[in-house]
């Protein structure tokens, strides 16, 4: 089986953990690691890009809750770029895509954490 990395890199100054194309039990303590790695760029918001993911699984989403709950205790969000019907379909069904932030591709999903830094760094403005 060949290794499955979770490439973490900044993107306009956003951390980004970039997912294969399948995210299931076999390699969701990767992606864990990788969110907790872009996490440690600071409290803040971060995206992970899943535009390339066809499925994922429950250990998966498992993550993906652990980190947006870690995120929001930090003030921070977590975005998921999301392309795929059948991983669009999952997070409809378990109800975390109205939980979690998903956009249709990266460049809504950096355009949307532009706006919401705006949004904490000068709460009396409006956005």
């Amino acid at each position: 089986m060949p290794e499955v990395r979770f490439p973490v890199e900044v993107v306009r100054g956003i951390p980004v953990v970039a997912a294969p194309e399948e995210v299931d039990i076999t390699n969701a303590t990767e992606l864990r690691a990788a969110l907790l790695e872009a996490s440690a760029y600071g409290p803040g918001t971060l995206v992970v890009d899943m535009t390339r993911t066809l499925f994922c699984d429950s250990a998966a989403l498992n993550a993906l809750v652990g980190a947006h709950r870690r995120a929001l205790a930090e003030g921070g969000a977590v975005l998921l770029a999301v392309t795929g019907e059948p991983v669009l379909r999952i997070l409809a069904l378990t109800g975390l895509s109205s939980v979690i932030p998903n956009c249709t591709s990266m460049e809504e999903a950096l355009a949307h954490t532009a706006g919401a830094a705006r949004t904490i760094e000068h709460p009396s403005r409006p956005a």
